[in-house]
C-alpha cells in the first residue's frame, strides 16, 4: 500500500492569497501597517495641534455636498491617498474635545496612554466574549472591574463587566432588576410585569425610560420623582410615591439614584434612597456615569457616600476618567446576580464550562466586544488612579470659579449652584428679562458658527438656558472668561438686531 502524503503537501497556495496578503493585516503586512498607522497618527496629531478652535462651524449641507461628490465605487489606490481624503472630509472640520474652549457635552480630552493603547486593541482585534478569543484580556478586564468595585466599596462578592457606555450599563442594570423581581413568579412575562414600577428623579437620564420600554414595561412604568432646588431627588417625595403606590397595589421594581445628572451634576441623596430601596424591597441602582470620577478623587470621594449599598452601579470611564469612547462598566454588589442575564450556546460558551472557564459573555448583553479595558489599564499603570482623580478635582474647581463669574456678571444668571463640573445659566439683557429666554439657542449657534467656542443648551422650568460642561483640566479660568465674554457679546448683538428689526417693522 502506497504511503499517503500529508494533505498539506498536496496543496498549493491559491492565487488570491497574494492579494489578501497585500490587503489584510498579517505577518507579511505588519511592518507596512506600523508605517501607515504612524502616518495616520501624525495626521491626527497635526490636526489637534493646529485646531484654532473646537470647531470650524460646518453646516450639514456643505459637508454633505463634499461627501456626495466621493465615488465609493472607485478606490484611490493607496492608504495615503485615502487618509489625505479623510483629512479633508473629517479631520479638517471635526469637533475637537481637547480644545480648551470646548464646553458643550460630556466629552473629555483623553489620556495619552489610553490613545496609545488603542493601537494594540485595534491591531490585535481581540473579542471579549470567550476565553479562547481573549485570554489575558479577560483577566485584565476582570482586574479593572475589581478595582472599580473596590473604589465603590461594593464588597468582596462584587463583579461586573465593561459595556459601550452609560446607556448600555443602565439597560443591563434594569434588566437585572427586572429578572430579579419576576424570577419564580407565575404567569407570562407581561403578567409578571404588571404593577411593577421604577422610580427615578425627574432629572434622571433618558436611558432609564428607554430601558423600561425595551424591557416590556413601558416608559409609563417609570415614576418621575420631583427634585429640590439643587436638582437632587427629593427623598421625602420618593417615600410618599412609594407608599402611595404600594397602597394602590403597585410594587417597586427598582429605584435609580443619579450621581451626577447631565445638566446640573446633581448627586441624589444616596444614603436615604438606599434605605428606602431596602425598606420597599427594590433594586437600588446608582447611575454614576458622570459622577463616577469622584470614586478616584482625593478630595471629593465622600460625595458618593451611600453608593456602597447599591445593587448595581454605572460608571463611564470615557467621561470623568479621561478615556476614549467607549469605555463604561456596570458593577454589581453580588456577582451571582449577573447570572440573571446569562445565556449558554454550545458553539460559544457551553453550560458545562460555566464556572470553570472565565467567559465574559456569560455576564454581558453583548457577544462580540472590543477590549476596551486595555486603555484604562495602560492609563492606570502609566499615571495612576490618583492623577485621574486630581484631574477631575481640577475641573470641579474650575466649574466653581465659572459659577462665580456668572453670578457676578450683571447680564448673566445662574440657574442653580454648581455641583460637579457643569454651569447652567442664561443671558439676561438689562431690562429685557423675557428676551433672554429666546436668545439662548441663537447665542449657542453664533458661537458654533464662529468656531470660537462651543457650549450646550438645556431647558429648565420651561426656559431655555446655556450650559458649560467643563471636563478639560487644561481649560483655564481665562478660557472660561473668554467664553462668557463671547456669550455676552453675541447676546448684545442679537438682542440689538432684534430690537432694530422691531423698530423698523
Amino acid at each position: 500500500m502506497t504511503p499517503q502524503r500529508p494533505l498539506a503537501q498536496t496543496l498549493s497556495s491559491p492565487a488570491y492569497a497574494a492579494d489578501a496578503a497585500r490587503h489584510l493585516l498579517g505577518a507579511e503586512s505588519a511592518e507596512r501597517m506600523a508605517e501607515e498607522f504612524g502616518a495616520a497618527a501624525r495626521m491626527a496629531a497635526r490636526s489637534i495641534a493646529e485646531a484654532a478652535g473646537p470647531t470650524t462651524g460646518p453646516g450639514p449641507a456643505a459637508l454633505r455636498a463634499r461627501l456626495d461628490a466621493v465615488d465609493l465605487r472607485t478606490p484611490l489606490g493607496s492608504t495615503d491617498a485615502a487618509l489625505e481624503e479623510a483629512t479633508e472630509l473629517y479631520l479638517r472640520d471635526a469637533v475637537y474635545f481637547h480644545h480648551p474652549r470646548y464646553a458643550a457635552h460630556l466629552n473629555c480630552p483623553v489620556a495619552v496612554p489610553a490613545v496609545v493603547a488603542e493601537a494594540l486593541v485595534t491591531t490585535v482585534n481581540t473579542s471579549m466574549d470567550t476565553w479562547d478569543q481573549s485570554a489575558g484580556a479577560t483577566l485584565i478586564e476582570q482586574r479593572l472591574v475589581d478595582w472599580a468595585a473596590d473604589l465603590a466599596d461594593l464588597g468582596p462578592e462584587a463583579d461586573g463587566v465593561f459595556t459601550s457606555g452609560g446607556t448600555a450599563s443602565n439597560m443591563q442594570a434594569m434588566l437585572l432588576a427586572r429578572n430579579s423581581a419576576v424570577a419564580g413568579a407565575p404567569g407570562s412575562l407581561p403578567e409578571r410585569l404588571a404593577g411593577l414600577r421604577i422610580y427615578a428623579s425627574a432629572d434622571s437620564h433618558f436611558s432609564i425610560a428607554t430601558s423600561a420600554s425595551l424591557l416590556g414595561m413601558g416608559a409609563d412604568a417609570v415614576v418621575a420623582i420631583p427634585v429640590d432646588s439643587m436638582h437632587r431627588m427629593d427623598a421625602a417625595a420618593l417615600e410618599c410615591a412609594l407608599e402611595e403606590d404600594r397602597a394602590a397595589g403597585l410594587r417597586a421594581l427598582a429605584i435609580v439614584a443619579t450621581a451626577g445628572t447631565t445638566d446640573f451634576g446633581a448627586i441624589d441623596p444616596l444614603p436615604a434612597i438606599g434605605a428606602l430601596a431596602a425598606t420597599y424591597g427594590a433594586w437600588f441602582h446608582v447611575d454614576a456615569a458622570y459622577g463616577g470620577g469622584l470614586l478616584a478623587s482625593p478630595q471629593h470621594r465622600g460625595m458618593l457616600s451611600g453608593i456602597e449599598h447599591a445593587n448595581s452601579v454605572t460608571v463611564d470611564f470615557h467621561k470623568s476618567f479621561f478615556q476614549p469612547i467607549g469605555s463604561s462598566a456596570i458593577l454589581v454588589r453580588d456577582k451571582a446576580t449577573l447570572g440573571l442575564v446569562s445565556h449558554h450556546a454550545e458553539y460559544l460558551n457551553p453550560a458545562a464550562e460555566a464556572g470553570r472557564v472565565p467567559n465574559q459573555v456569560d455576564k454581558s448583553l453583548a457577544t462580540t466586544r472590543r477590549f476596551d479595558a486595555l486603555k484604562l489599564w495602560v492609563t492606570l499603570r502609566s499615571i495612576g488612579g490618583q492623577a485621574i482623580g486630581e484631574m477631575f478635582d481640577s475641573v470641579m474647581e474650575l466649574a466653581a470659579e465659572a459659577g462665580d463669574m456668572v453670578r457676578e456678571h450683571p447680564e448673566l444668571e445662574l440657574a442653580a449652584p454648581v455641583q460637579l463640573s457643569t454651569v447652567v445659566f442664561r443671558y439676561v439683557p438689562a431690562g429685557l428679562d423675557g428676551e433672554g429666554e429666546s436668545l439662548a439657542n441663537a447665542i449657542r449657534k453664533a458661537l458654533y458658527d464662529s468656531g470660537e467656542a462651543m457650549v450646550a443648551a438645556t431647558t429648565v422650568d420651561g426656559v431655555r438656558h446655556l450650559k458649560l460642561t467643563l471636563l478639560n483640566p487644561q481649560t483655564t479660568p481665562r478660557d472660561v472668561a473668554e467664553i462668557l465674554d463671547a456669550v455676552v457679546a453675541h447676546g448684545r448683538r442679537l438682542s440689538g438686531e432684534r430690537a432694530a428689526s422691531e423698530v423698523s417693522a
